[in-house]
């Protein structure tokens, strides 16, 4: 199992943005990861400047998310619909996105969902339980 640590993720980032900018060849992770980069142009900045990036704190204290959580979270959405695990995350995630126009925004709704059920999980000392948090993302895809 892949668990890298946080320099790890944050320099990953910063290294996959500064390939994209120089036009240089990419991984197949690395190309959803430019993607997802592109989406969110708020982020350049910090990315632009990994040692910076490793050294900084963010805590939500200046009101500004974590870029590198946020980038995770679009990455960790995106291999659950390509393997479709937990299973009906794809097409709730596709309904979703089919429903707003916006595959972008369908990731930011799945993403809250995934958080909430991780908080959930954490908080009641329990596995995640993925039906739930498929069945989050489906209400979000029948509702307006």
């Amino acid at each position: 199992m892949f668990n890298p640590s946080q320099e790890e993720v944050r320099r990953f980032f910063c290294g996959v943005f500064a390939k994209s900018r120089r036009g240089e060849p990419m991984e197949a992770l690395e190309i959803i990861a430019s993607r997802w980069i592109d989406e969110h142009p708020e982020y350049h900045a910090d990315l632009a400047d990994a040692d910076a990036a490793v050294a900084r704190v963010y805590d939500g204290q200046d009101g500004r998310e974590n870029p590198f959580l946020h980038l995770s979270m679009h990455l960790s959405v995106s291999e659950q619909c390509s393997i479709d695990q937990p299973r009906g995350i794809r097409q709730a995630v596709e309904l979703l996105a089919a429903r707003r126009d916006s595959l972008l925004d369908a990731h930011h709704e799945a993403m809250e969902c995934l958080g909430q059920m991780m908080w959930e999980s954490q908080r009641a000392g329990r596995p995640p339980d993925g039906e739930a948090y498929v069945a989050c993302v489906q209400r979000r895809a029948t509702r307006d």
